[in-house]
């Protein structure tokens, strides 16, 4: 079995990633700023940017391009039609496609958005001593659907979706501080402790993502995540939406400290 090195710089994971590499974005070019990926006609883009404003902690707004526009100024000469791991194309809201590259799909009234992760504060997070598990165990992050609804914005409506990790309980404060000082990529926690409290089932059952195993002493902890958009698609059917594939996010050249508070 072949071991993958993630790139240190992000040039070099956009470049793997324009090459083919399919993996999950976590842990590459740490220190700078991921970014989630909405891609939608310009007939909805108002829908989606009313959509991040109203809901701002699961859909933190970086930056919005020019419609038919693959750039974007977090990260100059990277191409957004073929920079991410993995894509989802999405057609009256059904899940159509993963493809590692959209450029044949890339039509001149098509409106990209780029959305804060928290892949951008598990950096912080280690740097203040708190392991990142889902580094740890080289899987993709736990992504759950919750039973709270977002403020609907014109034809986007749909539930909050949360990444987990898991923390020691004598690291849980710690965690929240850490993070409640990045609000540009979902800020503080929107819940820490038992799951059926957002309405999950089974953390052993992800959504989205995979499973992350919890160790002894460790204590669920809920971030709002970035896919949260995606459900919104699923729920309000447009018809025709890329997004990224969860978990396989755009690495930008902004470092973490732009967005990191006092």
């Amino acid at each position: 079995m072949t071991t993958i090195v993630p790139a240190a710089r992000p040039a070099a994971a956009r470049a793997a990633f324009r090459a083919g590499l399919a993996v999950p974005s976590s842990g590459w070019a740490p220190g700078h700023t991921q970014a989630n990926l909405v891609v939608l006609p310009r007939d909805w883009a108002w829908d989606m940017l009313l959509f991040g404003q109203r809901n701002p902690q699961p859909v933190p707004l970086l930056d919005v391009t020019d419609a038919g526009s693959w750039e974007t100024t977090l990260a100059p000469g990277a191409d957004l039609r073929t920079d991410l791991p993995r894509y989802r194309v999405w057609r009256d809201g059904e899940l159509a496609d993963e493809p590692t590259d959209v450029t044949d799909l890339w039509t001149d009234d098509l409106v990209a958005f780029l959305i804060g992760c928290s892949f951008s504060f598990e950096t912080a997070l280690l740097d203040a001593g708190v392991p990142v598990r889902n580094i740890e165990q080289r899987r993709n992050v736990s992504m759950y659907r919750t039973d709270r609804e977002c403020r609907p914005a014109g034809r986007l409506s749909g539930p909050l979706v949360v990444s987990m990790r898991p923390v020691p309980g004598h690291l849980v404060a710690t965690a929240v501080q850490v993070t409640a000082r990045m609000p540009a990529v979902h800020g503080a926690p929107v819940h820490v402790g038992s799951p059926a409290a957002l309405g999950i089932a089974d953390l052993a059952r992800p959504d989205f993502g995979e499973p992350v195993d919890l160790a002894d002493g460790d204590v669920p902890v809920f971030w709002a995540c970035g896919v949260t958009p995606q459900a919104a698609l699923m729920a309000s059917r447009p018809p025709f939406a890329i997004t990224h594939a969860p978990g396989h996010v755009f690495v930008t050249d902004v470092p973490d400290a732009v967005y990191r508070q006092p």
